[in-house]
């Protein structure tokens, strides 16, 4: 009777990365109680509020990064996609063109990108640091470029301060249920790719290049194809944090999402998912951003220093890779000893 019962429990602990993603949870319940505790307003409604809709640009920036990260690569041009993303649907907005078209334009070009880093690294086998570091320049090139070297003036001044409200409250400020529509939309996206990494071949192959690509491909995984998902799924979601950057300003910048490459990885690794590839999962990176996000939050409420924020949230990342690197030494050390 008794094993019967735990079988539930030691199936979800089996799932990989589920270990470190409930760590991630527990860890996020313990530093938001101890912020509250020395400060109360942390507890307060706007400021969840603020915390959710904060950490939603983080979730996105950390599904895109996670996906690369599983497969054992890395995606350096995400900070510069938001960009790139915020300043062409910006340009274009405050030229008179309807949001809807420029929004497209904005995803068309990062989906260019992503497919750019996908060859490069799953065709041609450049080594995905140089590969997106590369194309970090050119989009972040393109975000320059595209309104003259200079930001943008306000979306109003094209569209319409009607439309430009619309557009700004559906992805910043307005709220559906009593809480930012930021949140909601990165929780659709969320659970769309949680179950597309979980539940379809596509994520088993994602997982199986990441474990070992020469097995994969043994396998009959399409190596490349696989890669170039990954890298798509990149470019989306960077291209929806451009957007929502681009709705929290009502204008384009050009150094927007300067950065994100790198808040990604803290917010998949924090959860659990491996720079080495083959683990995580995207639980983990939802508590990973809310860890990241409550770090930023609570530090800022009891009046800590920048630098200091900085620097807490650097060794937790260096501890979590750490610990990763430690687990999975010890399991092929049990391997070995079988």
């Amino acid at each position: 009777m008794n094993s019967k019962q735990q079988n539930p429990l030691k199936k979800i602990l089996a799932i990989r990365g589920m270990g470190a993603a409930l760590t991630a949870f527990v860890g996020l319940v313990i530093i938001y109680i101890a912020f509250g505790l020395i400060n109360p307003a942390v507890f307060s409604g706007q400021n969840i509020l603020n915390l959710l809709r904060s950490m939603s640009k983080y979730l996105l920036i950390g599904i895109a990064q996670s996906y690369v990260l599983i497969t054992g690569n890395i995606d350096l041009s995400i900070g510069s996609m938001v960009g790139m993303s915020a300043m062409i649907a910006a340009t274009l907005m405050t030229g008179g063109m309807s949001p809807i078209l420029a929004i497209l334009i904005a995803l068309l070009s990062c989906l260019v990108i992503g497919i750019i880093n996908g060859y490069l690294v799953g065709k041609f086998k450049l080594p995905p640091f140089i590969a997106t570091l590369g194309t970090m320049f050119v989009a972040r090139g393109i975000a320059y470029m595209v309104n003259g070297n200079r930001n943008t003036d306000a979306i109003a001044t094209g569209v319409g301060k009607e439309t430009a409200d619309k557009f700004q409250n559906f992805f910043y400020y307005g709220k559906t249920i009593g809480v930012y529509n930021t949140f909601w939309l990165a929780i659709i996206v969320f659970i769309i790719f949680f179950f597309v990494l979980s539940k379809t071949r596509t994520g088993r192959h994602i997982y199986a290049i990441g474990s070992n690509v020469d097995a994969a491909k043994l396998s009959g995984v399409n190596v490349v194809a696989t890669t170039i998902k990954t890298y798509l799924i990149s470019a989306v979601c960077s291209c929806l944090v451009g957007l929502i950057l681009c709705a929290q300003a009502g204008m384009g910048n050009m150094e927007a999402g300067n950065m994100y490459e790198m808040y990604g990885v803290a917010a998949g690794v924090i959860g659990g998912v491996s720079p080495l590839g083959g683990t995580g999962i995207l639980l983990g990176t939802l508590a990973g951003s809310a860890v990241w996000q409550t770090l930023e939050n609570g530090l800022n409420m009891i009046g800590a220093q920048v630098g200091i924020q900085r620097v807490v949230i650097g060794v937790i990342v260096v501890v979590a890779v750490l610990l990763d690197v430690v687990v999975r030494s010890g399991q092929f050390g049990k391997r070995k000893n079988k």
